[in-house]
């Protein structure tokens, strides 16, 4: 019994890379996480893991072991998930990404609402701009916005992501209106450093497409640190509505080229593709959907993207 103990946990040191990220996933000790690798290794006989200061690896043996490990592993997580579709009330803990801004903005207020209808469940909400892996970081669901790069993955949509681009009222005072798309050259465009086209900001109209390379003194990797700068007037950029729509509503930052549009991405909430799908990523899944509407957001009411 105490081999099979083990098997979760020599999983996930494998899966996480190491005795320390594997220990704040199953929530014990790292010298815990050590002692149980070392009994199942007496246990066996036989060396499992190559150790250093800086590395760690199977060995040929381990490798052999890991193939059988992880298929027990997955094998107890699907009768755990076959159980609890069987449940009355969805309980458990539930680990979610979710970008910074989003997820300040709008999942911290709705969590509290989830929680409040489904009292049985934990969350722990993990939020940061950078895409962090599925099954490395233990997650249930990650929000992410745009394509799937992992055919393992399944999406439930919930909802767009428009961006615009906008100035505050001081700044076009100072430094003029731009008319065209190419008199955003002389004007000081400042970036999102995570985006895929950090330098060259796309445009449709009449489904003709346009494209501006811009330049500008300030570049940074959250959201809401942008829309700070855009409204003291630093500059012009180019921000999600779920983060400038208030500031839009309000007549504090304005809407430049409304005729062009910016591309379009759905936002989804995203999961691993499982054989019973648990009861609590089915209710949050169908809570955000309610929640988000699956249509036009609440954060766009109001304004014309």
């Amino acid at each position: 019994m105490e081999t099979i103990a083990a098997i979760p946990v020599f999983v996930a040191v494998v899966e996480y890379g190491g005795f320390s990220p594997a220990a704040r996933f199953l929530g014990i000790s790292k010298s815990a996480v050590s002692k149980r690798i070392t009994q199942l290794e007496q246990q066996l006989g036989v060396k499992l893991l190559h150790r250093t200061t800086r590395k760690l690896s199977l060995t040929e043996v381990g490798e052999r072991y890991f193939e059988h490990a992880l298929k027990a592993t997955e094998a107890a997580r699907d009768a755990e998930d076959a159980v609890a579709q069987l449940q009355g009330e969805p309980q458990g803990r539930l680990r979610i990404n979710s970008p910074m801004s989003f997820g300040r903005l709008h999942m911290a207020p709705m969590i509290p609402e989830f929680l409040k209808r489904y009292p049985k469940i934990s969350i722990d909400l993990v939020m940061d701009d950078k895409r962090l892996e599925m099954v490395s970081g233990g997650f249930d669901i990650a929000i992410r916005g745009g394509d799937l790069s992992d055919s393992s993955l399944i999406a439930r949509r919930l909802g767009r992501i428009h961006s615009v681009l906008c100035a505050a009222p001081d700044y076009l005072e100072r430094h003029g209106h731009p008319r065209q798309l190419d008199d955003l050259l002389e004007h000081n465009c400042l970036s999102f450093s995570y985006s895929n086209d950090v330098r060259a900001w796309h445009f449709v109209k009449d489904k003709q497409h346009h494209s501006v390379l811009v330049s500008g003194n300030y570049q940074v990797n959250n959201s809401e640190a942008l829309q700070e700068a855009v409204l003291r007037g630093l500059g012009i950029a180019r921000l999600p509505t779920f983060v400038a729509g208030p500031d839009i509503r309000a007549g504090r930052l304005k809407v430049l080229f409304p005729d062009y549009q910016m591309p379009v991405q759905d936002y989804n909430a995203v999961f691993i593709e499982r054989q019973y799908m648990p009861a609590k990523v089915r209710a949050f899944l169908d809570f955000a959907i309610d929640y988000f509407g699956n249509g036009t957001p609440y954060w766009e009411e109001g304004i014309d993207v």
